[in-house]
């Protein structure tokens, strides 16, 4: 059984019952869920379907969603914008990694660690990120990250440290310097080093 998926495997088939985790209502992913709720339009927006993953039953997700609401000051109702599949044995847990062995429950059996998974439209891992179960997600950089696949994927170009979406990116080095001068209109804009080297070149956002 593979114990983690590596990038550019494929997506494990998945059969699981879902919300269309007994909860313990964990405080961190509570505030997690909150802010996937509201980014939800954003990441519609860019045609990214979410869903989430937690060691309890569907009838613990329905209650869970209720607070899950309330924390974003919305009615406290079960409906969400996204479903949370039930994996109350673990199963898909395990499968994929994502157990923390420092973090356990009152029954002493490791819980889930705060991971991310996002696949592409061929269905093969982009990223993934796995944070400690105490440590809550960041979704403005997971919005981010996504603009940035969706964006380097499209155009032959890369992202920098700390990009933003509208700034300036990099040109790929495998492009030879006509070429990008021609396949970017808007100028190609190279950075001086002490090496030498025109590696670092820029163009703003296509």
């Amino acid at each position: 059984m593979p114990r983690g998926l590596l990038l550019r495997n494929m997506a494990p088939n998945i059969e699981a019952n879902t919300t269309v985790c007994r909860i313990h209502f964990t405080p961190v992913c509570t505030t997690e869920l909150g802010k996937a709720t509201k980014l939800a339009p954003e990441f519609a927006k860019r045609n990214v379907k979410l869903i989430a993953l937690s060691i309890d039953s569907v009838e613990g997700h329905l209650a869970w969603s209720k607070d899950i609401n309330a924390y974003n000051g919305d009615e406290p109702t079960e409906k969400l914008h996204f479903p949370i599949i039930d994996d109350k044995n673990r199963d898909l847990a395990i499968q994929l990694g994502m157990l923390d062995p420092a973090e356990k429950d009152e029954k002493g059996m490791p819980v889930t660690a705060h991971v991310v998974f996002i696949f592409g439209p061929d269905k093969k891992l982009k990223l993934s990120i796995l944070y400690p179960a105490t440590t809550g997600r960041n979704f403005d950089e997971l919005l981010r990250v996504i603009i940035s696949l969706q964006l380097t994927a499209e155009k032959r170009v890369a992202t920098p440290a700390d990009w933003k979406n509208g700034d300036s990116v990099m040109v790929l080095p495998t492009i030879p310097e006509e070429e990008a001068k021609r396949i970017f209109p808007k100028g190609v804009f190279t950075k001086e080093l002490p090496s030498g080297k025109k590696y670092l070149r820029y163009t703003p956002q296509p």
